[in-house]
């Protein structure tokens, strides 16, 4: 096929899901001539399986998306429909945002933001090729020959690459909701050295609402005066639409348990990894065959369509299965289904292959981000193509490159996951992974994360004033709540609540410490009126942990040490005295930056470090 030149650019995003719109806006932001390749300019942003944002851990990287200057969490707040705080009951560590959005809504308005930004241009294609010479990309080429030149390129292509559906017996060659498949680039990225995997995800049907029957279902709202996921608005978006609950039986288990030979999943026509953390609802009753019940969300798909996504029920079974299936279920017996749900097979890379920067290790400039590194969800994919975005753009700007630990946000303990232990299977974002959980709360997301991205655009004006503004806010009630309280009424209070320990010369944090709530402290000795609940209640979590993030600071200290211990590009682990035979295989293949990186791998235990250790100390002397 003869070839042409479709334009010069600085960098090429292929994908324009939630890592290509984050990847091509940050590049597009920070002053770089950036193309957007997608398959089909319908599917931007689009959200395949369920239209919410946030959730447990993955509100975190939502927030810290937003502090770094992405668009998910603004663009969430604008098409929102119900919003809710995750785990409030819980400790403060695991207490999340997460939002039912409008699915049509969400991808309108990040369509609408991407056309609108300069420095950006969307063109719908399919990649077919990536263009490399001497070692260094040098552009993409699509399958009608047309070449986009390029000093960077961000491969972010979704759950497309050789996707297949599977329903039943029936496969078919296509990407999520009917969208064409992307079949061309998967051997080009083999020939470039990626080692290719296949992953499987799936997602469940969608019901017309006109036929559920809601009353029987437990209804759950919205929550009021919850903070929004932006650090840009002040307000939390209004609560639109009501959520539902109900609940899988026994007549649900027996009819899948009796046609598991026809489930894709246990007749052997599926054999690629799915994610262990959102299974299919066969997977559940095969596996947790103990329990008499799974809990179904009934959640809507947008404000313009009677769609209910059925969470929790996700499934490949054959349609008429699936209908006897889902009519088993309380408030669904006369159900009728608009889409039936379906699994998906894709290629994905391994994530070995990549340096932190998303960087590809055997091809200079080129970068991956999202689900073809493995990982499962929309904000796990944004958080990566933001990264990507950002170092790729660095690179070219010849800045240094954003690197986070895992000390510093989830976003890191993600990328840090992927390149140093790699992963097995769609690779989801828990707030266990997290040493420091406590440390990376999202409500402190701008303050660990903003001053990064100072003296780049993504820096505005705006976001820099409300930084400072929320800094001063927050260090004034650390100050009120370090005042002593008067010594009558802390005596008062004390007995009223029950609180241990002599009142005289207590302040505020001492009552907190004690186990006193901010709400009655503020409401007995009448201090921080005017101030917002969010920032008091920021505020009130360090103080009441104040113990435990002193020795969190000192384990990140103990652990910077490591991290700050460079590990050269060009080491041959092989010929290094002492190492033993699987430590130097796993060290070969991720190639660690840093001693505290080497430490992380899988296989890498505290005695081969320690030989490292020596080793460095050894050149240096040298």
């Amino acid at each position: 096929m003869k070839t042409f030149e479709e334009g010069q650019f600085d960098i090429v995003v292929v994908g324009a899901g939630h890592a290509g719109c984050e990847a091509a806006l940050a590049s597009a932001r920070l002053g770089l001539k950036t193309a957007m390749l997608t398959l089909n300019l319908d599917s931007i942003a689009f959200m395949a399986c369920n239209p919410s944002i946030g959730g447990t851990a993955k509100g975190h990287l939502v927030r810290e998306i937003d502090a770094l200057g992405g668009e998910m969490g603004v663009n969430a707040d604008k098409t929102a429909l119900q919003i809710r705080i995750l785990n409030e009951g819980k400790g403060e560590a695991v207490q999340s945002l997460r939002c039912q959005c409008d699915k049509n809504a969400y991808h309108r308005e990040m369509k609408r933001t991407l056309e609108n930004t300069r420095n950006l241009n969307i063109v719908q294609g399919e990649c077919a090729k990536v263009l490399v010479e001497n070692g260094e990309v040098c552009g993409v080429e699509t399958t009608y020959g047309g070449v986009f030149k390029a000093r960077a390129v961000i491969l972010a292509t979704g759950v497309y690459l050789n996707a297949e559906t599977v329903t039943g017996g029936h496969r078919q060659k296509s990407g999520p909701s009917g969208f064409a498949p992307a079949t061309c680039l998967t051997q080009n990225l083999i020939d470039l050295g990626f080692n290719v995997r296949r992953f499987k995800t799936g997602t469940p049907a969608r019901l017309d609402g006109r036929t559920v029957d809601f009353s029987a279902c437990v209804k759950q709202d919205g929550e009021e005066g919850v903070p929004p996921f932006s650090f840009l608005h002040d307000k939390q978006p209004e609560n639109a639409r009501e959520c539902f609950i109900t609940y899988t039986n026994k007549e649900t288990h027996n009819v899948i348990l009796n046609n598991l030979d026809r489930s894709p999943l246990y007749n052997g026509d599926i054999t690629s990894a799915g994610p262990r953390y959102c299974p299919s609802i066969e997977t559940k009753v095969v596996r947790f065959s103990d329990k008499e019940r799974h809990q179904i969300f009934l959640e809507p798909e947008g404000a313009d369509t009677n769609e209910i996504y059925v969470q929790g029920m996700s499934s490949s079974m054959p349609h008429d299965i699936q209908k006897e299936m889902y009519r088993s279920v309380a408030g669904l017996e006369h159900c009728e289904i608009m889409r039936y749900a379906y699994a998906i097979e894709y290629d994905c890379v391994d994530t070995l292959d990549i340096y932190p920067t998303l960087e590809f290790k055997k091809v200079k400039g080129l970068y991956s981000a999202g689900q073809i590194n493995g990982t499962s969800g929309y904000e796990e994919a944004a958080a990566q193509g933001l990264i990507a975005g950002i170092n790729a753009a660095f690179k070219i700007m010849k800045k240094q490159p954003l690197l986070l630990g895992r000390d510093e946000a989830y976003i890191g303990v993600l990328i840090d996951d992927l390149c140093t232990k790699g992963t097995e299977e769609p690779y989801r974002m828990m707030t266990s992974r997290a040493e420091y959980s406590l440390y990376l709360r999202h409500d402190t997301a701008d303050f660990r994360l903003t001053e990064k991205i100072a003296g780049t655009a993504l820096l505005s004006p705006e976001r820099a004033e409300r930084l400072k503004k929320r800094k001063s806010e927050y260090d004034e009630i650390l100050n009120v709540l370090n005042g002593r309280a008067d010594y009558n009424l802390a005596v008062a209070f004390g007995e009223e609540f029950g609180l241990a320990g002599n009142m005289h010369g207590a302040t505020y944090a001492d009552l907190i410490r004690r186990g006193a709530k901010i709400e009655d402290i503020r409401a007995r000795f009448h201090i921080l009126d005017g101030h917002g609940k969010d920032i008091v209640k920021s505020a009130e979590t360090t103080v009441r942990y104040e113990g435990y993030l002193s020795k969190s600071r000192a384990q990140i200290e103990r652990a910077k040490k490591l991290e700050e211990k460079k590990l050269p590009p060009d080491i041959n682990y092989n010929e290094i005295q002492g190492l033993r035979l699987e430590a130097r295989e796993k060290l070969e293949r991720v190639r660690p930056l840093t001693l505290g990186q080497a430490g992380r791998i899988s296989g890498v235990n505290p005695a081969d470090v320690t030989v490292l250790m020596v080793y460095l100390a050894t050149m240096k002397k040298g």
